[in-house]
């Protein structure tokens, strides 16, 4: 936090908040008309506990937890079926390295996924878990990583 990268904190918002929120409003209205539909969004464990540096990353990955289980529990008081599914990821092989600028934070992480990180089609296991599920069944949440990592 005392670094005040508010540029970044910017572009987490509007990556991680308001391209959940887009994405939703994107397909709403369908699901809507066909009275079905099923939305998957990535929080990250970071979504479910705090970390020390992660104030905002964590902060907008809160946000997600608490949208999605509210879009479950409204679209189910409507009666549209339209189904949630949230994903807690930990150590996941993806990209996330490569964004962070700050150099201590970077190398812990690089040690951290280098240790850990497992392959992001553990992830994509479990979108289509949750995709097959029965049209009147909602699997809402999953925290997934690898096993040694002691999130």
């Amino acid at each position: 936090m005392a670094a005040l990268k508010t540029a970044e904190w910017n572009q987490m918002v509007d990556v991680n908040i308001k391209g959940v929120l887009n994405g939703v409003a994107a397909v709403m209205p369908t699901f809507l008309e066909q009275k079905s539909g099923h939305v998957l969004a990535v929080s990250s464990v970071a979504g479910r506990k705090a970390y020390p540096g992660a104030a905002v990353y964590g902060g907008t990955k809160w946000f997600v937890r608490n949208f999605m289980e509210v879009l479950r529990m409204e679209s189910a008081m409507a009666g549209s079926n339209i189904r949630t599914a949230t994903i807690y990821p930990a150590a996941i092989n993806t990209e996330l390295l490569g964004t962070i600028s700050d150099e201590g934070a970077k190398q812990g992480m690089t040690q951290l996924y280098e240790q850990h990180g497992i392959s992001a089609d553990r992830i994509a296991n479990v979108v289509a878990f949750a995709m097959e599920q029965p049209e009147d069944t909602n699997v809402n949440e999953f925290t997934v990583g690898p096993t040694s990592q002691p999130w």
